[in-house]
């Protein structure tokens, strides 16, 4: 970035849209010393409400300290204020909406807020809450006018930003059954690393609930003085005492929601008679969990014999009434092998009511014989072969059986799959490797953005209605897709690139995910050498058939020709979570953390 970017910067705001006895009178006490250096420049900065990143602060400042001597006379500050402030970009808007190009009278400022902002309800009393919020200036504010400083602070907050304010709190209906909801879920949620040999750390619990983890993995084993501990039993990791990991929950799991724990474990006997053992001694007493298991061939038989997936509900009731004269007869279904035992803690047992977790044998067993409380795990690699030849039956099954999908073994390295093609077919907990980010964690993350971030998402009507015939894999033909359109206006104060300090030569990528036939990526040309305000001005148009399993992920790359390019930031939210019209979007690093003020600046618009 040389001087002749900031050059052009500040030459637009010639009109001058800053009161200057406003500008003097925050800033003249900071300079009756002379002149000041970078440091206290970045607080003044921020003393005036503009947030500013350091690393562009300090290129900023070194090409207007004109004597180069590391200190700038209060002109200079000036300079500096309105390179970073007065972005072209605002200052273009600003003046469309603007009668005299100095001011926004209530009724202009109501007008932008209804013709590009979308919001239709919005009245004069709610722009004269704006302008008292946002308008600096004690005059201005008074006369019910907005100034450009006014309104370039309303345009970088919170209300402009592209996630939508209502997802931000849990505006979903809440009582349903689980299996209707997605449910944020992590796997081995101790491990902070590798599966096999690295450490057990209480900061796994911590840092998924935290982030809004509803469903923890606690891998329960004897340890020594009868004192139990948590690790991935069989494996070199490291362990926890049980309790600490307990303390750890009670602290932290209800920054979010209802106050309630289920427990998820094998359980002894029936609800009955867990209903019988109420208020008994139960300590040290144990009783006997058994499991009989399909011939492995046989299951895989029964599964997989054909490709078509065609259940429906006439084959479901036959099925059942097959089932009852069957059992009538004392005749089973399924041939078994030997029975596997463990002894578990009756007083653990007794916590399992509506999470009994039921090894998963075939779709038609889980018809046949599976209860309401009983729910499974699915390895990933057997999910996807299922989903690709038994479609139908899986989403039915989804649609009344809490379904687990987990990494498979070899992903020893704590790896993730794509979780999207698991949401698609209704699957409520996908449990991901949270300790490790990436594409999969983004889009954990940016899904369970919606509904106030409880890690709860009611899923949408056609995989909770019995009688849809949803299918990911086809288009419905009564589909109501939505047309996204995305103009990418510009960058503000981007990650500067780790690997070369001189230039960012940056780009975005913006890709939706969602069915098979609505993922789809594009890109940005680069913008080069130009980290602090690259202007792209590109517009994005998106067919989206299925909206409500639909995300949208946002980007920025430094283009790299040897290497590859090099991730600098991105965000993902669910496409039908997306605010209209003008929109900040913030960044997020590959670890999660906010890179504000780093954004997006865009302008998005759709119609179904």
């Amino acid at each position: 970035m040389g001087r002749d970017l900031y050059a052009r910067r500040n030459s637009v705001t010639g009109h001058e849209n800053m009161d200057s006895k406003w500008f003097l009178s925050k800033i003249q006490d900071d300079f009756r010393g002379g002149k000041i250096n970078l440091e206290k420049t970045h607080k003044l900065l921020e003393k005036l409400d503009i947030r500013c990143n350091i690393m562009h602060v300090k290129r900023v400042f070194k090409d207007n300290d004109r004597l180069r001597q590391g200190k700038i006379t209060i002109e200079e500050f000036r300079s500096i204020y309105r390179i970073i402030a007065h972005r072209e970009e605002i200052i273009e808007i600003f003046n469309s909406y603007s009668e005299n190009r100095r001011f926004l009278l209530e009724h202009d400022l109501v007008q932008f807020l209804k013709q590009e902002q979308y919001a239709f309800e919005l009245n004069k009393t709610i722009a004269l809450e704006i302008i008292q919020k946002y308008e600096p200036i004690d005059e201005v504010k008074r006369a019910r006018q907005m100034s450009f400083e006014g309104f370039t602070r309303y345009m970088d907050s919170a209300e402009c930003l592209l996630f939508k304010h209502e997802c931000q709190k849990v505006y979903q209906d809440m009582t349903h059954p689980l299996s209707d909801y997605f449910i944020s879920t992590s796997h081995n949620t101790y491990l902070i690393s590798d599966q096999l040999v690295g450490p057990s750390d209480l900061w796994g619990y911590v840092s998924a609930l935290v982030k809004g983890c509803r469903c923890l993995e606690i891998d329960c084993w004897d340890g020594s003085q009868n004192e139990p501990i948590v690790y991935h039993g069989y494996t070199l990791t490291s362990k926890l005492l049980f309790k600490t990991v307990i303390q750890a929950i009670h602290k932290y799991a209800f920054m979010a929601l209802k106050f309630k724990i289920l427990v998820k474990n094998k359980k002894v006997g029936t609800l009955q008679e867990t209903r019988e053992r109420k208020g008994t001694d139960k300590h040290g007493k144990f009783g006997v969990w058994e499991e009989e298991e399909p011939e492995p061939e046989e299951e895989e038989d029964s599964e997989f014999k054909d490709s078509e997936s065609s259940y429906t509900l006439l084959e479901k009731e036959n099925e059942e009434k097959e089932a009852e004269s069957i059992k009538t007869l004392g005749v089973t279904l399924f041939k078994k092998k030997k029975t596997r035992k463990q002894k578990i803690a009756l007083a653990l047992s007794d916590l399992v009511i509506y999470t009994k977790s039921e090894k998963f044998r075939s779709f038609q067993y889980a018809r046949l014989y599976q209860q309401f409380n009983e729910n499974n795990s699915i390895g990933e690699t057997r999910a996807r072969k299922l989903s690709k030849l038994r479609v139908h039956e899986f989403i039915f099954h989804t649609r009344k059986f809490i379904t687990r999908i987990y990494p498979k073994a070899t992903r020893a390295d704590s790896s993730n799959f794509n979780p999207q093609e698991f949401w698609n077919l209704g699957c409520q907990m996908v449990a991901l490797n949270f300790q490790t980010p990436g594409l999969p964690m983004d889009l954990q993350n940016g899904k369970f953005l919606d509904n106030g971030g409880s890690g709860y998402i009611l899923k949408p009507q056609f995989l909770r209605d019995i009688k849809s015939y949803f299918n990911p894999n086809e288009i419905l033909k009564d589909s109501n897709p939505i047309t996204l359109t995305v103009r990418l206006i510009s960058g503000i104060q981007l990650p500067i690139s780790h690997s070369s300090s001189s230039k960012t030569d940056t780009l975005v990528i913006i890709e939706v995910f969602g069915v098979p036939n609505d993922q789809v990526k594009q890109q940005t040309r680069v913008i080069r050498k130009n980290a602090f305000s690259p202007r792209w001005n590109e517009t994005f148009t998106f067919i989206i058939h299925v909206p409500e399993l639909a995300l949208i992920r946002f980007v920025v790359e430094n283009q790299g020709l040897i290497a590859g390019n090099e991730f600098l930031g991105q965000y993902t939210l669910p496409v039908l979570c997306m605010n209209k019209g003008y929109r900040r979007i913030p960044l997020f690093s590959r670890m999660g953390e906010n890179l504000e003020p780093a954004s997006l600046f865009v302008y998005v618009w759709y119609v179904r």
